[in-house]
């Protein structure tokens, strides 16, 4: 059983910082989902993939990982890159894009 520690992205909805500075560790799935045919849900017997621990710093959740004997892979977060440009530069003569509406 393998686990993945990370911290996960803002949503595209998200302005403010909560829970953007916590780490997470997930397991990866052990098999595959099954399409139940009645319904058309999604099963599955692995019940590890349904377990999210959250933690305050990675070396807590690289911790608890070497504690408990899961093997894990650690992903660093990128930087969030940010083009900052203010409601008049759609209107500067020198704009190198066109206008679109």
């Amino acid at each position: 059983m393998t686990a993945r520690i990370y911290r996960p992205a803002k949503s595209a909805t998200q302005s403010g910082t909560a829970r953007s500075k916590t780490w997470l560790l997930e397991y990866m799935p052990r098999e595959a989902r099954q399409i139940e045919p009645l319904m058309g849900w999604t099963s599955s017997g692995d019940m590890n993939s349904q377990l999210k621990l959250w933690f305050a710093t990675q070396d807590e959740a690289v911790a608890y990982a070497q504690r408990e004997g899961i093997a894990y892979r650690v992903e660093e977060p990128k930087p969030a890159t940010r083009r900052v440009m203010s409601y008049s530069d759609n209107f500067k003569p020198s704009r190198i894009d066109q206008w679109t509406h």
